[in-house]
């Protein structure tokens, strides 16, 4: 048990404490009471009051301290997503400084080096955006974006971002015209990336997420990501889209992260006239994102 927890523990129990109290003290005004109206009635709304008080103010405290465990938990995964790449680059620079190596596996050094950088470079990205979504709750421009296209090229990057075969994304897309959205290409761009890159890290292998672009009615599109992977215990759907929220279920402490991935992707949604919403058994059974967006006019 964390010091966090037992912090949160003594509150709740203190705040319970202090509640039946109030509640004997509020009783026992009644019976002293009985047949004088104004104190009995002043006394019962000022004894509610202090109830309410003491439940509210313990509400706050335990959130506040949830929140602080979050924030410190965050910090600890961007220190870490930080730290481990550059460290990676600082090694590889060492040794292409320290001795000579053959054309080969200098072209190999640079490769992963060059990983890493894209690594750190994502990090940055999705902490930037955070703070930018946080502050800005509408799109200001928009443009026409053909959505079956750029998930098209999102499942390519992520094919060649975390090194997969062909066949382990398979995606599918609405025969027929252009499923066109209003909104900021490159914003929804982060949004599908996010639930690809998702989708592969939380995958078991081998690694096999289905993606698809649909239009289940005249005025909305949507793109659905599936994976076989962990799954989400059906208690913590709501809270996966909250910032700094990272799903707390068995075999996950290898998966890294920030915890701003599905916070970006339900504020972009938002910010496009949209929602995003997720689907799971429980645990073992996979997961499923749907992001649903209103469709352009002329699509």
């Amino acid at each position: 048990m964390t010091r966090r927890q037992r912090a949160t523990i003594f509150f709740v129990t203190l705040c319970v404490l202090l509640v039946a109290a109030a509640i004997s003290l509020n009783i026992g005004w009644v019976l002293i009471n009985a047949r004088r109206v104004t104190p009995l009635v002043l006394g019962v709304v000022l004894f509610a009051l202090i109830i309410a008080g003491l439940i509210v103010y313990t509400v706050f405290l335990v959130l506040e301290i949830r929140r602080n465990e979050q924030h410190d938990s965050f910090i600890n995964a961007v220190t870490h997503e930080l730290k481990t790449p550059l460290a990676s680059i600082r090694l590889y620079l060492e040794t292409l400084q320290s001795r000579e190596v053959d054309e080969a596996q200098r072209q190999a050094f640079y490769r992963i080096m060059l990983a890493d950088a894209e690594r750190l470079h994502h990090t940055v990205d999705q902490v930037l955006r955070a703070g930018a979504v946080g502050q800005r709750r509408k799109v200001t421009v928009k443009a026409p974006v053909d959505i079956g296209r750029l998930t098209r090229e999102c499942v390519d990057l992520a094919l060649v971002r975390h090194h997969l075969s062909a066949d382990a994304i398979a995606f599918e897309s609405q025969d027929g015209s252009p499923l066109t959205v209003e909104g900021d290409a490159e914003a929804l761009r982060t949004v599908i990336a996010n639930l690809l890159d998702n989708a592969v890290k939380y995958s078991t292998a081998p690694v096999r997420v289905e993606v698809a672009v649909r239009a289940p009615a005249p005025n909305a599109v949507w793109v659905r990501v599936r994976d076989r992977g962990v799954g989400i215990p059906r208690t913590q759907l709501k809270r996966i889209f909250n910032r700094f929220y990272r799903v707390q279920a068995r075999g996950l402490k290898h998966v890294k992260g920030t915890g701003l991935g599905l916070y970006l992707v339900r504020s972009i949604a938002r910010a496009h006239g949209g929602r995003v919403f997720a689907q799971s058994e429980g645990e073992g059974q996979g997961a499923t994102f749907t992001l649903e967006l209103p469709r352009g006019a002329g699509s």
